[in-house]
């Protein structure tokens, strides 16, 4: 059985074997499990194995309360890590179809029996499992055998039925008692890829005449961007090394309009974007004004990613590393128009495209972050001049990192007017506070966005 080699979907060839990638894949799976980032794990695969090995954790890791569940039926004295990520791995990867009731993303290029063979096979690959073949062996065939009973064990347990963390999926429930499961749905379904077009170089409706004379299939969706009908690698888009168009998803495309929006902004308008890394939303402000844009980032290594993005759009910025929480070392005394927040969070709307966020983050890391975006807004609101706005955006869906953020703001600045803004945006097709929802093909990632005028 053969399916199409895409991000999300990879080839079932046996040149690299499935044991190979199976084994990359509990590697991955080992280091998330002991708080290692993707970002971090991914870029040691092999670069002929990762979009494959990125495919198969991608999908683990959407199951991994479930599969993490099984496994403690069947290993009642947790293996050795190196095992039991392989034993999760294998697990996620045979929960087809999926749980009555719980999320999972169809996933079912692998035979059973391959699945099982191929998973003791890269037990044997390596020195820390292959004592433990048979093991393995026996314990996925088990799993085969009693996969009813082993699961109908779980109707209780929140995450193996939500594939979320206990912490996580209960603040959803408080947070958005009528969004809550839908939320928890669109987050293990993997998100569409959308494309922004550079209007700076051509229109959308060109653009999307190459795609299609390319032989892809594409939506419009906001005032810019076109949905792929399947993710596609950036090199087989048309035009992409020229810049005429980046990858940037529905509900980050909103960020720069709202910014910009109902004003004819002079050239030369002074504009920040605080958190700008890795440059999507300032280039997005880029192709829609001429402005004096200072992108700032606290990272020099990510600021580079900035110059690259503006570089490949020909587009210019003044590009800087500072802490935005502390203007004293970057601001040059200068009054800005307007400055887009972009602030770091927990991540928990986009986890659709970063399963391995949910599994990383710490319930005392809401509090945490929250703390980090008021400084931040604190810190910058002094910069703004009066009749300025300031756009504060978070890719989270948690009302601590939004709603809450904001009420609190407005609370202490008596000069800070709330002018009308999507608010919280929920992922997929989960609904959306202010019906800017698009419910076709994938609908947003999560967000939360305010827009504050300065009297």
């Amino acid at each position: 059985m053969t399916a199409p080699a895409t991000p999300e979907h990879p080839s079932t060839r046996l040149a690299p074997s499935l044991a190979t990638q199976l084994l990359h894949t509990a590697r991955c799976v080992q280091g998330v499990a002991q708080g290692r980032s993707l970002s971090e794990l991914l870029p040691a695969v092999p670069a002929g194995l990762r979009p494959g090995v990125q495919a198969l954790t991608f999908q683990v890791l959407r199951q991994f309360g479930t599969a993490r569940a099984l496994v403690a039926q069947l290993a009642p004295r947790k293996p050795e890590p190196a095992v039991h990520a392989l034993l999760c791995s294998a697990v996620a990867l045979l929960l087809q179809p999926p749980v009555d009731g719980i999320a999972a993303t169809a996933f079912s290029a692998y035979p059973e029996h391959t699945l099982v063979n191929q998973a003791v096979d890269a037990a044997r690959q390596h020195r820390s499992t292959q004592r433990q073949a048979a093991f393995v062996n026996a314990c996925l065939r088990r799993f085969l055998r009693e996969r009813v009973g082993l699961e109908a064990a779980l109707a209780t347990d929140l995450e193996a039925r939500w594939n979320h963390p206990r912490w996580w999926i209960e603040r959803l429930q408080r947070d958005h008692p009528d969004h809550w499961q839908a939320i928890l749905t669109a987050s293990n379904q993997p998100g569409p890829m959308t494309l922004r077009v550079n209007r700076r170089l051509t229109s959308r409706a060109q653009y999307q005449q190459v795609l299609q004379d390319a032989g892809l299939a594409v939506q419009p969706v906001g005032d810019d961007g076109l949905r792929l009908a399947a993710p596609q690698p950036v090199e087989r888009l048309p035009g992409f090394a020229d810049g005429l168009c980046s990858v940037q998803d529905a509900a980050a495309q909103l960020a720069a309009p709202l910014l910009l929006a109902g004003r004819d902004w002079p050239a030369g308008a002074r504009v920040l974007d605080a958190c700008a890394a890795p440059g999507g939303k300032t280039a997005h402000l880029l192709e829609l004004a001429e402005l004096d844009l200072l992108a700032l980032d606290v990272d020099p290594r990510r600021c580079e990613r900035i110059t690259d993005t503006l570089q490949r759009l020909h587009l210019r910025a003044r590009v800087q590393a500072g802490d935005a929480a502390q203007p004293s070392g970057w601001w040059d005394g200068q009054p800005f128009d307007a400055i887009l927040l972009d602030a770091p969070c927990t991540a928990s709307g986009i986890v659709r495209r970063h399963p391995d966020v949910r599994w990383l983050r710490r319930e005392t890391d809401v509090a945490q972050l929250a703390a980090v975006q008021q400084r931040l807004l604190e810190a910058l609101w002094p910069l703004l001049r009066p009749g300025g706005r300031l756009v504060y955006a978070t890719c989270s869906v948690f009302r601590a990192e939004g709603s809450a953020q904001l009420a609190s703001f407005l609370e202490r600045h008596t000069d800070a007017v709330c002018a009308p803004a999507p608010g919280h945006l929920l992922p997929g097709n989960a609904g959306a506070c202010t019906g800017l929802q698009d419910n076709e093909s994938g609908g947003y990632d999560g967000f939360f966005y305010a827009r504050i005028d300065k009297r």
